[in-house]
């Protein structure tokens, strides 16, 4: 008998066959990428229709291939022969140290390919080999389909049969490194760390892009920030994440000093996208990032939001849109950004004490007319190190 874990994914399995060929053979560089950063040690990784298999007797496989972009689930399991006496022979060795006195029990059982059998005799076959053993063990067995205590999985498929006793939640989205790559404008607060992790859930290769304030914020915010990347790292193994820190603080200066006060946030943002589509276009991206959500702070009102864009013909992607504060803070939890996130930091000093909250796409034009845009935006993208952590 070998241990193994099996791989399930989701949308994958919806794709046309020349692209799901593409997909599978990415989700499993990137779960032996994953394997390999969580040192967990494997002989193999295998696929079938539908699963892809880990050879492995480290139970810890089934959490870490969970956490792969595209993986619905895993589950550590021992394989057995694909016939009825030799699965129902491992659901009662099972059962015996599983299933305690007084808990009920289900035995949940699928088949693929060809056999004499169907599931339902799977699963009458083996509830009653457990029954039998359990009685033989001095246990009282109760068995119960809806609600038991404890459950017992069996997936036959053609050749081998898999028993196994739990099922890790992955993370779903697509595989990492399907969707090309984006620019993600990470501040290192709450928000946009979740925005760059949702947009990576889709497969997309994130560059992160960070705007220095300096000197109206000081090197607490931009440590907060490249922490904030390390922990979008740990979510992308085999995908080393090549980081563009921005000199942002004289762009903000022009503005502070030559621009009408209270729009100094949004002809901030305006600046930052210009920025980003230039290390979009420079490193072939498709589209850049936010962590805008509609209505949380004041730059993020809808007119505001339709300012900050307006004369720019750039690919803005705004996961978070919809989400509630609270929403975004279970999965920045989720995610292990959170505590990284909430770290006191100093604020930046520019941010006006009645900022603009419905800017006139009109009056942002005569604003930036006072200072030297392009230059600005020029001497941001020349000025930009570039570096992985």
């Amino acid at each position: 008998m070998n241990n193994i874990v099996i791989v399930r994914y989701g949308e994958l399995a919806l794709k046309s066959p020349g692209v799901r060929n593409h997909y599978e053979k990415v989700l499993m560089r990137n779960i032996s990428a994953m394997l390999d950063q969580r040192g967990v040690e494997y002989s193999g990784l295998s696929r079938e229709w539908g699963r892809i298999f880990i050879k492995t007797s480290d139970e810890m496989a089934a959490g870490a291939a969970a956490d792969v972009f595209g993986v619905v689930s895993a589950s550590f399991a021992t394989a057995v022969d694909a016939d009825l006496d030799s699965v129902s022979q491992k659901c009662a060795d099972i059962a015996v140290g599983f299933i305690g006195e007084g808990d009920s029990f289900a035995i949940r059982a699928r088949r693929t390919g060809n056999h004499d059998f169907s599931s339902q005799d799977v699963g009458l076959k083996c509830g009653d080999a457990v029954w039998e053993r359990l009685l033989s063990e001095g246990k009282t067995p109760l068995v119960d389909l809806t609600r038991p205590d404890k459950e017992i999985f069996v997936e036959v498929r053609q050749k081998e049969a898999y028993v196994f006793t739990e099922n890790s939640r992955g993370v779903g989205g697509l595989p990492l490194g399907t969707q090309g790559k984006m620019v993600a404008l990470v501040s290192g607060g709450i928000d946009s760390p979740v925005a760059a992790w949702l947009m990576m859930k889709r497969g997309v290769e994130m560059i992160p892009v960070y705007c220095s304030n300096e000197p109206f914020a000081d090197d607490s915010t931009r440590q907060r920030a490249l922490d904030s990347i390390r922990v979008l790292q740990q979510w992308a193994p085999g995908h080393p994440l090549k980081i563009y820190e921005v000199p942002h603080g004289c762009s903000l200066k022009a503005f502070v000093e030559q621009c009408s006060r209270n729009k100094t946030c949004v002809l901030c943002k305006r600046t930052m996208y210009r920025v980003a589509y230039e290390i979009m276009k420079r490193e072939g991206a498709t589209g850049v990032i936010t962590g805008s959500s509609l209505g949380q702070v004041a730059s993020q009102t809808s007119a505001n939001m339709y300012a900050e864009l307006y004369g720019l013909a750039i690919p803005l992607y705004h996961p978070l849109i919809a989400l509630d504060k609270a929403d975004i803070i279970d999965i920045a939890r989720k995610i292990g950004s959170y505590d990284v996130s909430v770290r006191p930091v100093t604020c930046c000093s520019a941010v006006p004490e009645k900022p603009e909250t419905r800017a006139e796409y009109d009056s942002l034009l005569a604003e930036e007319s006072k200072v030297d845009i392009d230059g600005l935006v020029s001497f941001s993208v020349s000025g930009a190190q570039v570096f992985r952590l």
